[in-house]
Formats: structure tokens, C-alpha cells, sequence
């Protein structure tokens, strides 16, 4: 078994990484010692890794699940580079494959000499593979794409059901199932379907606090949609329609309003949905209206808002919609129109479909309508879905929070709800001990004579909507749970039976009805930007829009958005003063600044602006003691290595210290050690993907995209490099 120092020998030696990222360490060492994982990390956290080392390390080959021919090969490829032994390392099975390919593949793994072998799901049922993996040395199993063995997930596959047999076919060994979405449901599901519910669980967290929530009514929606876009004139968002005629109506109503917006969905031909995001990355529109096709590839880091106009399918299609804003940390606003009428009509869609698909489709609507309708903190609610608990009493960063609705102290209402969940025998969902409380009188409640229990009709002063409300906030307190198995069916856990026992004050929500005319309030000003001059800063995005089609440059390379937001707040007229801008350092100034001061200084002259007389006490001071010894050494053209081994400090701490220094405006000459450290063509790959592709400066999504070829010191060394040239 590998030490923590071995493993991070043995990852820099076939990864090329200095170091693991989140939880991946911890992950290897537990599937290395024999133990089942499941794995559930959002995509970019290096899922892969987490398989790959292992299975070079390990005795004996191991299987990786894959439903994604494209990827499979790509990952096959991606293995093959890091290794000495280029080719059978890794193989893949697959209905790609001639017959001279396949046994060429056996004959590599009967040597044993592959340490990788991914293999498609309907490959694995093939008679003369099993045959195969029955003669190998298994080290353990990986099911990458695992949301894809439950109905619950949002890409069901069928044969992902077949996987647990097939296992104890071909022998056991350890499973690791990974996957960059699941709720507690689609988790449950895995692991009881793969027979790995002892299996340890490593999760990471679902919460962006940088995103905020806000659900309306759904009244005049194209007067709301143009209003609020208009308040967020040039900032960039996309608008999701769940059709494609829809999409293509709300675009031309954008249009026809001066909006600078563009359609986007999957009947449209592969090179018009390019340009359109190649329109939306360079900034030359601010909107897209799309269905989900959109987004899946989108590396755009400052998109502001994503609006709903309809409601989607389930929460977890909506979180991964909303999760497209605010990617740089920055402002994101969640807009999302409701009516319970989109909802029907939804349900209406399955109808004809085998019932079991209409049942649990209807629990995944059940759950944006209960988010949909909560008075309960939105972030909540959505971190609830996920199984991850919210401690907070209050985000501020969601309508609820910041406009709370009236309370009350609910302990009867909790008291009755969790007894009458006991009484209907624990086999029933929300809707339906929702509709005993308030003695409602349907087929159903009949059937199942819930109109002769004592608790029927006990809650009719109050709507059957008011319980449900009751119910939900059941399930936040941890009162009751729900059982995946039958369709949403309530069970009260022991905290709830301590709660019956043992009852306190409780505070709960009013009951929340959403009316199909109200007044809308404007967006919460928490989700707003930084308080500066909107038109000034309008005016500032214009002109480095312009400036970075003329230089063909991205446009965060000139400024960042957090610099533009400060140079409407402070006013600089001058190159000196633009320097205290946040992000603005005396290069970036004195290449780029000209012009944005021009503009500001005859702004501030036209309408007459008092500015900031403290602009000049806004620069930070460098505290670095190293920086004059860094620049004195790189001039002197030093190894880096002896730069940090004379400083007492690692590698990654000398290229912080760079980069601040280099973000102050200085000029480096690294271009002698770059020389020793990176192949030509690696640093001329490196250097165009920040010259011409990057959206932002973020550096883990520079390795994300140029792919396992590149190290992360090779990407942040290329990065300072270009922000010296180009940036600065």
C-alpha cells in the first residue's frame, strides 16, 4: 500500500501533477485498500484521476463503465500519452472496433500489460467478453457516468441495470461509481442497484453563494423579461425555453425590443449553433435563448443572469441551468417565471407513457413546484435536493431570504402532519396526507378509505396547498423522509417521533400561493452589481468591447468587469489614477487605459461629476519581502527552483509572488526558464489558448480545456508569460 508521499511521487511521475485536488487522495487510498466509493464531484474536479492512478498502480487490470464511445477514446488516448509503454496501457471494447482491433486487445490483456480497459455497457453483456474478463486479474471496477443506472437521473440508460450481475459474473472486486450529478434519490439508487450500499460516500458541495434565487409569478412575462434585461443592460444571460418554437419566438421578441439576442437549439444546423456561441463569447450579443441544448460546452465565466421563462422538468435540470452564471465568482442572478398551469401541462406530456415513467416524473415536477411555491430559504431548499444541509436561517441572496413572509409558530400544525403521516401507514406522498389533513374527498382517499381516519379533515380551515407547505418544511427539519422506492412516499424518522413526544414552539412559513396577478417586485438589490455609474459602466463595456474586436483579444485580457465596476465608481481621468482600480496594474494602464480615461474624463465633464477625492490612499501596498530579490534573480536569469530553495519557499509560493508582481504592472523575462521547462510546441499551444480562446484568467479552467497533456505549472508559467506580452 502507498504512503501519501509514494502517491504523490506516483502522480507526478505519470500525471505530471504537483499535488491532488479536493478529495482525490483520500478517494485512491480508500479504493486501493479494497473499499467501495462512490464518488459524486462536479465535472472539472478530476473524477478521471481518481480511477486512473489506481489502476496503474494496482495488480491486475481495471474495468471502466463508460457510455460515451467519443470519451472512452479520448481517455484511452489521454493514458496512452502519460505512459512509457504508449499503447497497451489502456484499450477500450466498443462497437467501433473491426475484428482485427479486438484481438489485438485480448491478446494485450491476456499478457496482462493493459492496466485500463473501458468498455461500453452493452459491450460488458457480450458472452465472448465476459468469457475474456473471466481468464484477467481484476483490480476493481469503475462505473464513470453513474447517474445513468437510475430512473430518478436525467440520462437513464437501461443497460447500466445489468452492470451488478454481470460483476459477480466475471468476479469480484472493489467498485468505484463516479458522477458529477445525483440527488440523495439517484445516489440510493446506484448504490442499491450495485450492491454497494456499505460503499463510502465522498460528496462535495452543491452551494454557489455567489448565485442569487429569485422564482415570479407568471404574469406579463415578455413586459417582465424585457424590463429586467433592460435593467442589466450589457451584461451577458440566457434565457431557457423548454421548445424550440418558443425559443425562436422569444428571440424575435428580444430582437424587435433592441435587445442583441440570438436562438439557439438542437434543430438548428451544427455551424449557425457555433457562430451563435462564438457571437455570445466575444461579446457581439448579450442574450441567448435556448433550450438545454445550450450550455453543456459553454466556458463563458461571466454570464450575470440565466432566466427561466419556463419552469423546468426537475430541480436538478434546474440547478445545472443556473449554475451556468456567475462562474467567475461574480454576480448571478436566477430569474425563473412560474405558473402551476406550465406544470399541467408538463404532466400532460406524459400521458401514453408506461405509468411508472408518468409517476416519477411527476415526483420530479412535485419537487420545483414545492421550490417553486416555498416561503422556505431558496438555497435551502435546492441544497435539501441534494442531501446537504443549510445551516443558515437566512442566505440574503434569495427573494425569500431578503423579502421574508409572515410566520407563525407551527407546533400543532408539525404535530398533526407528522401523526397523520403515521396514521396512512407510512405508504403515501405529500399530495396525498396533504389531501387527508384538509379532508379532501377524491377517488383516492376512497379507495384506500383515508376518509374513516380520525385525522381526516382535522386541517380543513387551511388548504390542502398549506399542508404540503407543512409537510416540505417536515422534511428540512428532518421530521420526516421519503422513500425513493414509492414514488415519494413519507415516513417519519426518529428526530419526528421525538418531535411527537416531546413538542416545542416551532416557527414555520405562511403558506405561500402564487397569484396569477401581483405586482412583481424588482430584483433584490443583493443581486445587483457593485453600486457604481450603470450608464458610465455601459459605456466602459462598449468601448472594451470595440477595443477587443480591434486588437482581436477576449475582453476580460484588456480589463476584468470588477476593474470596469471600479473605474464607475472612482472616476480616474488620469493613466496614474486608473492604476488604483482594482485589477489594474501600471502595464495593463499605460497599454490599455488611454481611451477609458478619455471617455471617463469627458463623461465626468458633461455631467458635471463630483468625484472621489480619496483616489489616491486606494493602492494596495505590496507587502512581498521576497519581490526585490524575485526580480533582481530573474534578471540575473536564475532557475526558479534556486530561486525558491534561497527564498525558503515552495514552488507554487515563488509563482504567486510572480504573479503578483507581474499584476502590479512590472515586466518579467522569464522566457529563459520557460525554455528549459516546456516543449516549444506545449508553450505555443498554451500561450494561443490564452491568446485567443480563454474567457477568463482562471487557471483550472486552462487545464480543463487544454486536456492531461498539460501540467498545472505549465499552464500558470505560460499565464504569466502572457500576461507580461499581451495583458500587460
Amino acid at each position: 500500500m502507498c504512503t501519501s508521499s509514494e502517491l504523490h511521487f506516483q502522480l507526478k511521475k505519470h500525471f505530471g501533477f504537483n499535488s491532488f485536488k479536493g478529495q482525490q487522495e483520500e478517494i485512491i487510498t480508500h479504493l486501493m485498500n479494497g473499499g467501495d466509493a462512490f464518488v459524486l464531484m462536479p465535472t472539472g474536479g478530476g473524477k478521471s484521476l481518481c480511477y486512473q492512478l489506481p489502476a496503474i498502480l494496482m495488480e491486475g487490470t481495471a474495468v471502466v463503465i463508460s457510455p460515451l464511445i467519443a470519451l472512452m477514446k479520448n481517455q484511452v488516448d489521454a493514458i496512452r500519452g502519460f505512459s512509457t509503454d504508449n499503447y497497451g496501457v489502456a484499450h477500450f471494447l466498443n462497437s467501433s472496433l473491426s475484428k482485427t482491433q479486438v484481438l489485438e486487445v485480448r491478446e494485450s490483456l491476456l499478457a496482462g500489460k493493459t492496466k485500463l480497459l473501458y468498455v461500453a455497457p452493452e459491450s460488458l453483456t457480450k458472452q465472448e467478453n465476459i468469457q475474456l474478463l473471466k481468464q484477467m486479474s481484476i483490480s476493481f471496477y469503475a462505473i464513470d457516468e453513474a447517474h445513468c443506472i437510475s430512473e430518478w437521473g436525467h440520462d437513464f440508460r437501461p443497460e447500466y441495470r445489468k452492470i451488478r450481475p454481470l460483476v459477480k459474473e466475471i468476479g469480484k472486486a472493489p467498485i468505484i461509481a463516479l458522477t458529477a450529478t445525483a440527488t440523495p434519490k439517484v445516489q440510493q439508487d446506484i448504490q442499491k442497484n450495485l450492491g454497494m450500499m456499505e460503499a463510502r460516500v465522498f460528496k462535495t458541495s452543491f452551494n454557489r453563494e455567489n448565485l442569487y434565487y429569485e422564482v415570479r409569478p407568471k404574469v406579463n412575462v415578455n413586459k417582465e423579461l424585457v424590463k429586467f434585461i433592460r435593467q442589466n443592460a450589457g451584461k451577458s444571460g440566457i434565457v431557457y425555453c423548454l421548445s424550440r418554437k418558443k425559443v425562436e419566438e422569444i428571440a424575435s421578441f428580444l430582437q424587435v425590443n433592441g435587445i442583441r439576442a440570438l436562438p439557439y437549439h438542437a434543430g438548428m444546423d451544427a455551424a449557425t449553433r457555433s457562430k451563435t456561441q462564438d457571437q455570445f463569447l466575444m461579446e457581439d450579443i448579450d442574450v441567448i435563448v435556448a433550450t438545454i441544448a445550450f450550455g453543456m460546452g459553454i466556458d463563458k465565466p461571466d454570464v450575470r443572469f440565466v432566466i427561466h421563462y419556463d419552469i423546468p422538468k426537475s430541480l436538478e435540470g434546474y440547478y445545472q441551468e443556473t449554475g451556468r452564471a456567475g462562474r467567475d465568482g461574480g454576480e448571478g442572478q436566477c430569474i425563473a417565471f412560474y405558473s402551476y398551469k406550465d406544470i399541467q401541462k408538463l404532466e400532460k406530456f406524459k400521458q401514453g407513457k408506461p405509468i411508472a415513467e408518468q409517476e416519477v416524473s411527476k415526483q420530479l415536477l412535485m419537487e420545483t413546484v414545492a421550490y417553486a411555491e416555498t416561503n422556505v430559504c431558496r438555497r435551502k431548499i435546492l441544497l435539501n435536493y441534494f442531501g446537504e444541509d443549510y445551516l443558515q436561517e437566512n442566505c440574503a441572496n434569495c427573494d425569500n431570504c431578503l423579502h421574508p413572509k409572515k410566520q407563525f409558530d407551527g407546533q400543532e400544525e408539525m404535530c398533526l402532519a407528522l401523526e397523520a403521516v403515521q396514521k396512512s401507514l407510512e405508504q403515501f406522498n405529500a399530495e396525498h396526507v396533504a389531501n387527508i389533513i384538509a379532508g379532501v374527498s377524491n377517488s383516492m382517499i376512497k379507495s384506500y378509505q383515508h376518509h374513516k381516519l380520525d385525522v381526516y379533515g382535522m386541517g380543513k380551515d387551511r388548504s390542502a396547498h398549506f399542508w404540503n407547505a407543512v409537510l416540505r418544511q417536515g422534511l428540512i427539519h428532518h421530521f420526516l423522509d421519503k422513500d425513493i422506492e414509492k414514488y415519494g412516499a413519507l415516513s417519519v424518522t426518529p428526530a419526528g417521533k421525538e418531535y411527537l413526544e416531546n413538542p416545542y414552539p416551532l416557527m414555520l412559513f405562511e403558506d405561500r400561493e402564487m397569484e396569477e396577478e401581483r405586482d412583481t417586485p424588482d430584483t433584490a438589490s443583493k443581486a445587483g452589481g457593485g453600486g457604481g455609474d450603470t450608464t458610465l459602466l455601459a459605456l466602459l463595456k462598449d468601448l472594451r468591447r470595440d477595443l477587443a474586436h480591434k486588437l482581436k483579444l477576449a475582453p476580460f485580457v484588456i480589463f476584468q468587469d470588477i476593474s470596469l465596476e471600479d473605474m464607475s465608481i472612482l472616476y480616474p481621468v488620469t493613466v496614474e489614477e486608473l492604476v488604483h482600480c482594482q485589477g489594474v496594474g501600471e502595464g495593463k494602464a499605460r497599454k490599455f487605459g488611454k481611451p477609458f480615461v478619455e471617455l471617463i474624463s469627458k463623461y465626468v465633464e458633461e455631467n458635471e461629476i463630483i468625484r472621489p477625492q480619496d483616489m489616491v490612499v486606494k493602492s494596495v501596498i505590496n507587502k512581498s519581502v521576497n519581490k526585490v530579490y524575485i526580480i533582481q534573480s530573474i534578471d540575473r536569469k536564475m532557475d526558479f527552483e534556486d530561486i525558491a530553495d534561497a527564498k525558503g519557499i515552495t514552488m507554487d509560493e515563488l509563482l504567486e509572488e510572480i504573479e503578483v508582481i507581474v499584476n502590479s504592472g512590472t515586466k518579467l523575462d522569464i522566457d529563459y526558464y520557460l525554455q528549459q521547462a516546456i516543449d516549444d510546441d506545449k508553450l505555443e499551444n498554451i500561450f494561443d489558448y490564452f491568446r485567443h480562446e480563454a474567457q477568463s484568467e482562471s487557471l483550472s479552467e486552462a487545464v480543463k480545456e487544454l486536456g492531461p497533456d498539460y501540467t498545472e505549472e505549465e499552464v500558470r508559467l505560460v499565464r504569466i508569460k502572457f500576461l507580461v506580452e499581451v495583458a500587460n
